[in-house]
């Protein structure tokens, strides 16, 4: 058994509104499956596939507090398509962000409702992603969390120290997910989570008895309508286990 992260889950005020803006910043298409959802993904895409990770937005209420644990990064293929691409996220309601960041070669935005993401300078290894490099996790021990998400996905893990780790797709295509140390803890829900998918065939509840013995915790939300599990990884970030496709 083993499962692959397929879309990332980002709550929002107004769903449509965020989509829109994250549709024209990725030039992806937008849909909606319910009402306060929003799916993005490729145009042309046929989901799930490694080469993207999409995003889906669901209404929410509740106010975002502190800076995201989890987040984007943009690619670019050259300083000028970097400084073109702050330009025309400005543009499209985007704003430029401090936190704390220094003077770094990469630029810290914040979309319309404040989600940080990271426009980087051109980089090798992320000239083959699609327009999102990486999705970045904040956490204390990357090496903890490559391990047990490199058990939990059929994704390669790639460098991992006692800074940051990454994984890819085993097919090394699409974008990467990586653990950055910070020293800053957890302390609320996350606004933006990880959702991942077993494979057809699979069955939900093996695959969730199989992440809690590699180190998850279940998360009991005592709703009959959620068909999907929710866990927590070793560092108690909140991610979904979806239905196998």
């Amino acid at each position: 058994m083993a499962t692959r992260l397929v879309q990332i889950n980002m709550k929002a005020h107004d769903d449509a509104a965020l989509g829109r803006f994250w549709a024209d910043a990725l030039g992806w298409g937008l849909d909606s499956e319910a009402p306060g959802v929003a799916n993005l993904e490729p145009v042309g895409f046929s989901y799930p596939d490694p080469t993207a990770v999409c995003i889906d937005l669901v209404a929410s209420p509740e106010p975002k507090t502190v800076k995201n644990r989890v987040h984007i990064d943009l690619a670019s293929t050259s300083l000028a398509d970097q400084a073109a691409q702050v330009s025309r996220l400005q543009s499209l309601g985007a704003g430029l962000v401090d936190i704390g960041q220094g003077d770094v070669p990469f630029v810290v935005m914040a979309d319309p409702e404040g989600n940080e993401f990271c426009v980087l300078e051109p980089r090798t290894e992320y000239m083959d992603t699609g327009p999102i490099a990486a999705v970045v996790v904040d956490c204390a021990n990357p090496q903890v969390l490559a391990d047990f998400w490199g058990q939990a996905m059929d994704w390669t893990v790639h460098a991992v120290n006692a800074e940051a780790a990454s994984l890819r797709s085993s097919q090394g295509v699409g974008p990467y997910l990586e653990f950055i140390r910070v020293p800053d803890k957890k302390t609320v829900w996350n606004r933006v989570h990880l959702d991942i998918r077993p494979y057809k065939g699979d069955d939900l509840p093996s695959e969730a008895a199989r992440l809690q013995k590699l180190g998850a915790t279940p998360v009991e939300l005592n709703d009959p309508n959620v068909h999907w599990q929710v866990l927590r990884d070793p560092e108690g970030n909140e991610f979904c286990l979806l239905t196998p496709a």
